[in-house]
């Protein structure tokens, strides 16, 4: 499953540089498929969906960071564990029960997103 940023979240930014696929970003921030992956220009996402990966994308969260939950992998293929709740010093950064997904799949999206 994807992580989420609760709104204990102090936005002190420590998770932001920990995530190896660009997935968290300030809040009210535009975020972009392409921001730290090898993705560029038109491309169909696993589900199917077709996106511009160098289109600014609407913000999750205007208040908090957040963790956009198409770019999450919890890490897989990089870390043994989450980094963003790894460094949390409040531990605001949890499992996000919306978006349970098996670790195959989220192997197959780390792939997906580095073109591996």
């Amino acid at each position: 499953m994807a992580i989420i940023i609760t709104d204990e979240c102090i936005n002190c930014g420590a998770c932001e540089p920990e995530c190896p696929n660009t997935a968290i970003y300030e809040g009210a921030d535009d975020w972009r498929y392409k921001d730290g992956t090898k993705l560029s220009g038109k491309v169909i996402l696993p589900d199917g969906t077709e996106v511009d990966a160098d289109d600014a994308q609407t913000p999750i969260s205007d208040e908090v960071y957040y963790i956009v939950p198409g770019k999450c992998t919890e890490c897989k293929g990089f870390h043994d564990e989450p980094q963003c709740a790894a460094v949390c010093p409040v531990d605001c950064c949890i499992p996000d029960d919306n978006h349970v997904e098996d670790e195959e799949t989220l192997l197959n999206r780390q792939a997906f997103l580095h073109n591996e």
